[in-house]
């Protein structure tokens, strides 16, 4: 799972997987069997070595030799021993120092703000910040989250591994910006030119990817499952047996531009009646103000239907089991997402689609930080 992680059979992605094809050197067997503890400790917490090496299958030496390095490091520390042994010679437990370094994390998916966190190895937010974008996009945008994230690193008070980004648009793996309508950037090579301003690596993906990520990693999120973004856009991440969809062109999951009314209102992109139109926060604000409770219900759930008419034949050919919203919970958790999930139910077969869930994200609001933390713990780590 994650931008360059996937899933090897035994849990969580563990880095990138090597080709079949390629030739296995020296470092990349070392990066593995790195990124193989650092998940273990990461998700099951102090171990010992002896443990670590029958959890890996890496030998006794192999392990000592890693568990070294990563202390020399500061990523790992000693524990002392296991509470109540009593047997044998006593175990020395090892745990990752999850308070050595912090991650800065942004979240682009929202309209008129960007969000910013400082966040520590395992997800808790130390620090907190947002900042008004006052329409710009282009440059001018590239220039302001520049600063941005310069604040929050120098918020920091550890040792910055990384920044991650969750921005709405088409994202390759290497960081550039496909095609961002609502942000002005095209063929912009965002995570480059951030890492070259910041003196940072600086990993960035799609925002709705993004929200996948901090859901599976953070959220409990389950291996087959669709999280649907809704902010100044619309996207999707898709999970399918545990492993993030990239597709052809690293667009898999670009719903927000997928015509769902004819003849309707002019998108960012040129194109009319997009999803985008219908569902993205401006477009349900517009579509609420001013009304009664009843009748904004009302424009909600006509909102929903549409989004359910969209994702029934996705759910139906992937038979996911889960359907996750990221956005303002006022709009979504009530009648659009009751209305939405109806939708579903109604057009696929009940065999496939009985036990789905339509539910908001766990993680809320910060989902698309979380997961932007996983971008850097992914790269920088092999943790996911």
């Amino acid at each position: 799972m994650a931008t360059a992680t996937e899933r090897n059979g035994t849990g969580r992605g563990l880095g990138a997987r090597l080709r079949a094809t390629s030739k296995v050197l020296p470092e990349h067997a070392r990066a593995h069997n790195r990124s193989l503890v650092l998940q273990h400790l990461f998700h099951e917490g102090p171990t010992s070595r002896a443990d670590l090496a029958r959890a890996t299958s890496l030998t006794r030496v192999t392990i000592s030799d890693l568990v070294s390095v990563l202390i020399t490091e500061g990523l790992v520390e000693e524990l002392g021993t296991r509470p109540g042994q009593r047997v044998g010679k006593p175990a020395i437990l090892v745990g990752l120092r999850s308070d050595a370094y912090q991650i800065v994390a942004v979240d682009l998916t929202e309209h008129g703000r960007m969000r910013g966190a400082v966040l520590s190895l395992t997800g808790e937010i130390v620090v907190r910040r947002q900042l008004d974008i006052d329409g710009r996009t282009g440059d001018e945008l590239v220039d302001l989250l520049t600063r941005f994230v310069r604040r929050l690193v120098a918020a920091a008070n550890h040792p910055v591994i990384g920044v991650g980004v969750g921005s709405p648009g088409i994202i390759d793996l290497d960081g550039r910006v496909v095609e961002a309508p609502n942000r002005g950037w095209y063929d912009v090579p965002l995570a480059e030119l951030l890492g070259e301003r910041l003196g940072l690596p600086v990993h960035v993906a799609n925002d709705a990817n993004t929200a996948a990520l901090g859901e599976f990693t953070y959220g409990g999120g389950s291996s087959g499952m669709l999280v649907v973004t809704v902010g100044a856009g619309v996207g999707a991440g898709v999970v399918v047996d545990g492993v993030r969809v990239h597709g052809q062109g690293d667009a898999a999951g670009e719903i927000g531009h997928v015509t769902v009314v004819d003849d309707g209102v002019q998108c960012a992109c040129g194109r009319r009646g997009c999803l985008e139109t219908v569902l993205s926060v401006p477009a349900l604000r517009r579509a609420v103000e001013g009304k009664d409770t009843k009748d904004s219900d009302a424009a909600l759930a006509s909102a929903g239907r549409v989004l359910g008419v969209t994702l029934a034949p996705v759910v139906s050919a992937l038979n996911l089991d889960q359907v996750l919203l990221s956005g303002p919970r006022d709009l979504l958790d009530g009648p659009l997402r009751e209305a939405a999930l109806d939708t579903i139910r109604q057009r696929t077969m009940p065999a496939i689609t009985s036990g789905l869930q339509l539910r908001m994200a766990a993680l809320d609001e910060d989902v698309v930080l979380a997961g932007a933390a996983v971008l850097v713990l992914s790269a920088q780590l092999g943790v996911s």
